[in-house]
């Protein structure tokens, strides 16, 4: 039957892309954060915004994403509008000092990223700067590149990624090409291939992931 057939060729598919359940059909997006904070003032307004795209590619409106921030017992929900098509905002105040985990659920399916910890800091206190590489390894996640990519430096317990982009562990890449490539993506462009969308990456996030991406990294570990 034409029918039998049709659902027959769509498992094939989400056997050959290691996909299951929604995400064979469409049900999956990817969630970019605009500018991920490494540490945040206890007890003040934090704004985050983010964009929500299906496949990665095509911005998604008039959803309804749910964002928590958690300490221990500890659990704050976000407050989230729109803003442009696929573009979402949400304030957070985080009650205290620590470390926070925070949780955006897009409302589309089942698509959602757990961030790297967030440090929630009172005033006067100091945490020292980042390393790119690890800023990077952030980014990774907060960009939205770990929902498409295996990296075994980057937790694959919180946010599993759906492998439909090149594993990335062992690649290295020259640095001016990798940053060029991360700016407009379309210069590599290969039919028939997923292609990934121009985030709008800032100088220092472009030095980060390409810090992190060409790097040496032995365990995944979350700080």
């Amino acid at each position: 039957m034409p029918g039998c057939r049709v659902i027959q060729m769509a498992a094939l598919c989400a056997v050959a892309f290691g996909l299951t359940g929604y995400a064979a059909f469409g049900g999956w997006a990817v969630i970019t954060v605009d500018d991920f904070p490494e540490t945040v003032a206890a007890a003040q307004p934090v704004n985050l915004s983010f964009v929500v795209r299906q496949h990665g590619l095509t911005l998604l409106p008039n959803l309804s994403p749910i964002v928590t921030a958690t300490r221990g017992k500890l659990e704050v929900a976000g407050k989230v509008q729109g803003k442009a098509a696929g573009h979402y905002a949400a304030q957070l105040v985080l009650p205290e000092a620590g470390k926070w985990s925070i949780t955006i659920h897009s409302g589309f399916g089942a698509s959602k990223v757990k961030l790297p910890i967030v440090h929630a800091v009172t005033a006067g206190e100091k945490r020292p700067a980042t390393a790119p590489s690890e800023r990077g390894r952030r980014l990774f996640v907060a960009k939205g590149c770990v929902t498409c990519h295996v990296h075994r430096a980057v937790s694959a317990i919180d946010n599993n990624s759906l492998g439909v982009g090149p594993e990335l562990t062992p690649k290295r890449y020259e640095a001016a090409y990798l940053r060029r490539f991360l700016t407009d993506p379309s210069i590599a462009r290969t039919p028939g291939r997923q292609e990934m969308p121009a985030l709008g990456l800032s100088d220092a996030e472009l030095t980060a992931l390409v810090a992190f991406i060409n790097g040496n990294h032995s365990v995944a570990a979350q700080r």
